[in-house]
Order: C-alpha cells, then structure tokens, then sequence
C-alpha cells in the first residue's frame, strides 16, 4: 500500500502543478514583475478589462445590512495534508466576499457567508465535504478552490443538486460535470492556443516537445502536440524518464536545435535541467521556447539566478502587468484587506475572480426573485452561469460555456503569452489567443 499511495500522490501532486500553473505566473515575491505591451495591444483585456466590480456583481456601493439573514456559498479546497495545491484560493475567495460585504452591498442587500469544506488528503473527505453541501438547504451554489483528491467523490455525494463554480480545474473530472462550470478554463483546454501561437506569432513550420514521461504531464504533450498538427506544423516529439538529468539528448532527438518553437514539458523538479540543457545545445532565443509558468519559482532562482528566459502562456491577468487595467482595482482590493503578500498567486487570483463572477450570478438570481434571496435555487444560479458570457474579472475576454463536447463545464479555451527578457520584465508577445480552428 505504502508505494502505491506514494505513487498516486506522486502523480497528483505533479497533475496539480502542471494545471495549477496555468492560471497564471507564479512569482517569488509580490511586485518583483513588470510588463511592457507589445503585439499591438495592452495587458489583460485591455480597455475591456473589469474595473468596475459594483457593476460587474450588479450589486450596489455601500455595505450589505448586517441584520438581514446572509447568503450562504459552499466552498471547498484541498489543504490541510500533505499536499497542498492551492492554499491562496481559499484567501481570495474569502477576500472577495469580505469585499462584497463591506463595498458591494452582499447579495440584494444581504451579507454573504463562506462556508468552507478542506480536503486533506483523501477520496472520502470528498464525500463527506459532498454531503454536508447537500444537506445545507440554505445553500444554493459551491465554490472550488485547487482540488486533485475527493473530486470525484464530492460530485457523487453531490448528485447534481448543487452547481460547482470553479476559476480553474485541476482534473478532468470537473469538465465533464453538467452541473459544474470552470470560469478559467482546464488545463488540457488552454494548451490549445499554443498552436495558434507557434503558427501566427512565430510563423513556425517544425516544432520539438521534449516532456517527462509522467501521467500528469503526458496528456498535456498530447495536447500541446494536437494543436501544433492542426496548424499544419511538423512535430518531434521525446518523452524522457523523470529521473534523467542530463537532457541534451532527448532535446537533439526532438531536433530541439533547428526547429521553430521548443515546448519543454517537465514539472518544477526538473526545470534547472532542462533549462541548461537548452543552454548547453545552443536553443536560447526566448520567444522560440514556449512552456507552462512552472519554472517561476524560488528554487529555480536560486540554482540559475534568475528564471528561464522563455515565453509563458497563462489564463489570467499577469500580476505587475502594468499594462492591465484590471489588475489596478485587484490591487486596490488587496491592499484595502491586508492581503498584498498572497496578491501575486494565481490561485488568489482565481478565486478572487471566481468569487467575484459568482456574486454576480446570486445578484442575478435575486433580481429575478424581485430581491427575495429565500427564493433563489440551484438550478436558476446554474442557468445564470452558463449563459454568462464574460469578460471575466481577471481572466478571458469572453466565455462560451457548454461549447465543448464532452467538456461541459469548460467555458474558456484562452491565453496569453508574456516573454521574460530577465531582470524580472516580462513583454506581452500575444493576447488571448484561440485554440486552432
């Protein structure tokens, strides 16, 4: 048991990273990145960006009446146990809520209530997170923080009574969910407008995927390779073993060397490698080398110095994008709860956003109920939400909620590239681009 537990988790842990990273850059310190634009057009969404959050819930300026009966929201996250993919989403939600009821006036006047539900480490804490927001009839939509474990078992506990609003998915379990929507979009999802990346920004005509040959990874270079083909671009592919070091040779099979774009696929252990690898074979033109943000971090810094100077696509505002309208209220917000150090991680940024679009769709409901909260239901929140068509606080221009087949509860397929020249700037090389037609 004590193996297979161990390699279960193992490739848990490297499925939540790989996908966690997506949301957005993961930085070492609040502040430390700056953003120029480039390719015609500012950061985030430009002058579509939501700055304006008392229009965007549709609530009203003032705080909600502390006397009327609150609004409940379910929430749940995986934390508490060894593996923790998220912490800072329950921190942006619970910001965007302490928010709404100080600025925003709740839900229809009403101050809002988080409750919370942690998964630790097991499929069973699943379950009975599941249970208890069934049970709660006061309860009529659920939040989702970054969450491998228990997924599965939560939505069968849940059997369809209650919706799921997710900034961002970590398994493919939540896409497949008709009663879930996934704001942010999954990661298989929005490894999509690589391809349209390689084909209009870089003109390529031959590409090299170099990835670890792990289940968390694996699928992401199947995805990564699907988008390069539909845009007519020749691919090499290389699948190398996690604990291999030395990475010149997997990267010369790929023909690493000559081709248009380099995708390196590998979780944060095995970044340093692959980043002297390139060095050592001569790839170093940091447009060329497209990859998840997973090699940001503060292990890297300290064995390269800085990090990788490659391109990134991401599905959020990038935080210190000074181009970005929309990170200016964010910042305001964070500044005004006392949150500034947790402001940079994407899961804050998520789930703040996430929160955000929820309020929206109660504001909605009771507007509909002619202010009475009492009268709001799971199923009218749920219509709500799928019909809405963004832009989305902190993340994609629009939305198209039940689009994908198979995929329900996707609602966007978007991202953005930014270059890193070093020096902590980052140059936006794409905006939110589509996936291959």
């Amino acid at each position: 048991m004590g193996r297979e537990w161990r390699e279960s988790m193992s490739r848990r842990t490297r499925l939540a990273g790989v996908l966690a990273a997506l949301v957005g850059l993961i930085v070492f310190a609040v502040g430390v990145v700056s953003s120029s634009s480039a390719a015609g057009s500012g950061g985030g969404l430009g002058k579509g960006a939501v700055t304006n959050y008392v229009k965007y819930v549709g609530g009203k300026a003032g705080a909600a009446n502390p006397k009327l009966s609150p609004v409940q929201v379910g929430f749940f996250n995986q934390q508490g146990g060894q593996v923790v993919i998220g912490a800072d989403a329950t921190i942006g939600a619970q910001v965007a809520v302490n928010y709404a009821n100080k600025n925003l006036g709740g839900i229809a006047g009403h101050p809002i209530k988080l409750v919370t539900c942690f998964i630790k480490s097991s499929e069973q804490e699943g379950t009975t997170c599941g249970q208890q927001f069934r049970a709660n009839k006061k309860l009529e939509v659920i939040d989702e923080g970054g969450v491998a474990t228990g997924v599965d078992t939560l939505y069968s506990a849940l059997g369809g009574t209650k919706p799921v609003i997710a900034g961002v998915a970590v398994t493919p379990v939540d896409a497949t969910q008709k009663n879930a929507v996934i704001l942010l979009g999954d990661g298989l999802h929005v490894l999509a407008p690589y391809g349209t990346y390689a084909k209009q920004v870089l003109h390529a005509k031959t590409a090299a995927v170099v990835y670890e040959n792990e289940p968390g990874i694996g699928p992401d270079a199947q995805a990564w390779i699907k988008a390069l083909q539909q845009e007519g671009i020749a691919v090499k592919s290389v699948a190398y073993d996690p604990t291999e070091t030395d990475l010149t040779g997997p990267l010369t099979s790929a023909g690493a060397s000559s081709a248009d774009i380099v995708i390196p696929g590998t979780d944060a252990n095995g970044c340093v490698n692959m980043a002297k690898a390139l060095q050592q074979i001569g790839v170093n033109n940091p447009k060329k080398i497209v990859a998840n943000p997973l090699c940001l971090n503060a292990q890297v810094i300290s064995a390269l110095g800085d990090f990788p100077k490659w391109t990134y696509g991401i599905a959020t505002s990038l935080f210190g994008d000074a181009s970005d309208p929309g990170l200016v209220p964010y910042g305001k917000v964070m500044k005004e709860f006392k949150n500034t150090k947790n402001a940079a991680d994407p899961w804050n940024i998520a789930n703040f956003g996430s929160m955000l679009s929820t309020i929206r769709f109660l504001n909605q409901a009771a507007k509909q109920d002619k202010g009475n909260v009492a009268k709001i239901t799971p199923k009218q929140v749920l219509k709500i939400a799928k019909a809405f068509k963004g832009p989305q606080a902190l993340g994609a221009p629009s939305l198209n909620c039940g689009a994908l087949k198979g995929a329900p509860a996707v609602c966007n397929q978007r991202a953005q590239f930014f270059t890193y020249m070093g020096q902590n700037k980052f140059v936006k090389s794409a905006s939110w681009l589509q996936p291959p037609k």
